[in-house]
């Protein structure tokens, strides 16, 4: 497919949008399962097959319009490519178009948050994951996977760190304990979606890395690890989200396809559409 969703070409059209998603099909500094790069077209194929009626919101995003952009294909190293993320999402954010990013892996979320950061400056980051990506620089490289949040605090953002499973020790000083909702944690606490959200003050820019959910329902990603996050956990934490929180933008990165197991591209894509038709629903009362 060219455009996400199975729509009258009508809605795929950009004069027409609301919401502009920009593939970023870029997988160069991944450290474990490669694919990445596959994952935004495996994304808006498996886009095909969902309803455009979303039953449990009660929503049809998707008439106020859904333009997809041409590939972002700058890649000769993660600093051309994080340079090309945030000119072509600044284009956007400043033509008032509500931008989602399709990783490509995590690095990709570098540019996209410069420019939401410069657009909105007390802007806070809400990443869903299971790894922290505070390393200060990994293989040489201060713009690899593992050290986008890093990156997002040096510019200034708050950071709040949901699902996080996994952690290096060099990482742990750039930890912000109240900030940092791990995994093995909040299966035990009734009220943490409302503590997480309560750390968010601000625009929201969200960053949702798939291995952030567990892989009983995602299996298809570079660095799977038990524990995550089930599918209505993610879902009822982000309608909550959008309920009171102003969100400005959004990424869905890290799925490496799998071409024998579908279900992960399917789970991927309606991630996607769920967060449009969220945004649909509630930000006019955010604005």
């Amino acid at each position: 497919m060219e455009y996400f969703l199975d729509m009258d070409k009508s809605f795929s059209l950009l004069e027409n949008a609301k919401y502009v998603l920009i593939p970023v099909p870029y997988d160069g500094t991944s450290t474990y399962v490669k694919g990445a790069d596959q994952g935004p077209q495996a994304i808006i194929d498996a886009s095909d097959s969902i309803e455009l009626y979303d039953i449990e919101l009660d929503a049809e995003g998707y008439r106020e319009g859904i333009y997809t952009d041409v590939p972002i294909r700058q890649n000769k190293t993660p600093e051309e490519m994080v340079q090309a993320v945030f000119e072509r999402v600044s284009h956007f954010v400043k033509s008032n178009k509500i931008v989602g990013v399709l990783g490509g892996e995590h690095s990709v979320s570098i540019g996209s948050i410069q420019a939401m950061k410069a657009q909105f400056p007390n802007l806070s980051v809400l990443q869903i994951d299971a790894h922290a990506d505070l390393r200060d620089s990994y293989q040489d490289s201060p713009y690899n996977h593992a050290c986008v949040m890093r990156r997002a605090q040096e510019m200034g953002a708050n950071v709040v760190q949901v699902g996080i499973r996994n952690v290096c020790a060099e990482e742990k000083p750039f930890i912000v304990p109240e900030n940092m909702f791990y995994a093995h944690q909040i299966r035990h606490r009734s009220n943490w979606m409302e503590e997480a959200l309560h750390r968010l003050p601000g625009e929201v820019y969200l960053s949702i890395d798939l291995d952030g959910l567990d892989p009983s329902i995602l299996p298809s990603t570079g660095t799977p690890l038990p524990g995550g996050l089930s599918w209505y956990q993610l879902t009822d934490f982000l309608t909550l989200l959008f309920q009171t929180k102003k969100v400005v933008g959004f990424d869905v990165v890290e799925l490496c396809p799998n071409p024998s197991e579908k279900s992960s591209d399917v789970l991927a894509a309606l991630l996607v559409y769920k967060i449009i038709n969220l945004f649909s629903l509630y930000q006019k009362n955010n604005e």
